[in-house]
């Protein structure tokens, strides 16, 4: 499977490293040299992996990491030129992945960023059921379940609940939650989201599920306790 790789390094020559690297093995790369690159890049699109690393100017690793994890459940690999424990906990604390210490065997990074895809991915494969109080997902066979009882729901409907119950505690802004129902790049109003959302928690109130999806205004969606009860 060709995964969208993004890699943050501020020396032109490890990211060319890491770009031949990396597209030997199979995978799309977009490259940036600094934090707000990054950012921009991560914000703008959705990627299956970000290599990131530590010492970046201005902005480190550290604060960039920080700021996707607010809103992104991304899988990071840091890449870093300390061999210091402490900075490895603090890097996995925050939210990585994985991470490499520099200099690095580019077929060793190309392996550690197959094993996170491997990971992270598995939902992706179609073989995931979801459940979630009164609330059942088996996106493979198109299924939605509450209390047992089957429910119709559009392919774009199931999207956003997939990604939703996939990720149940994160708050998903509404771009995340476009990039899931009609892929990255796309442009969507938000009224037509809007139309989708007001749609599948009608559905779900008529079935017995009015806690299903919660708004947090000005920050996103997220998936609520399903209890078959009203929120």
């Amino acid at each position: 499977m060709n995964y969208r790789l993004l890699c943050v390094d501020d020396d032109p020559s490890i990211r060319e490293v890491l770009e031949v690297a990396l597209t030997r093995a199979g995978h799309s790369v977009e490259l940036a040299g600094d934090g707000a690159e990054a950012l921009a890049k991560a914000g703008s699109g959705r990627f299956d992996l970000i290599v990131l690393d530590v010492g970046l100017p201005e902005r480190d690793g550290f604060e960039i990491c920080r700021i996707l994890r607010r809103d992104s459940d991304v899988p990071i690999l840091f890449l870093t030129a300390r061999d210091d424990e402490v900075d490895r906990i603090v890097g996995l604390e925050l939210g990585a992945d994985d991470y490499v210490t520099k200099p690095f065997s580019p077929r060793e990074l190309a392996a550690r960023v197959a094993a996170i895809l491997k990971r992270t991915t598995r939902t992706a494969t179609g073989d995931a059921v979801f459940t979630r109080g009164v609330l059942r997902i088996d996106p493979a066979r198109h299924l939605v379940e509450v209390d047992g009882n089957r429910q119709s729901v559009t392919a774009r409907e199931m999207a956003v609940l997939e990604r939703l119950v996939a990720h149940p505690d994160q708050v998903l802004t509404r771009v995340q939650l476009v990039d899931a129902i009609y892929g990255t790049g796309v442009q969507v109003s938000d009224r037509t989201l809007d139309s989708h959302l007001r749609n599948l928690r009608a559905k779900l109130r008529d079935a017995g599920c009015p806690d299903a999806i919660e708004t947090l205004h000005g920050v996103g969606l997220r998936m609520g306790p399903c209890t078959g009860q009203a929120a």
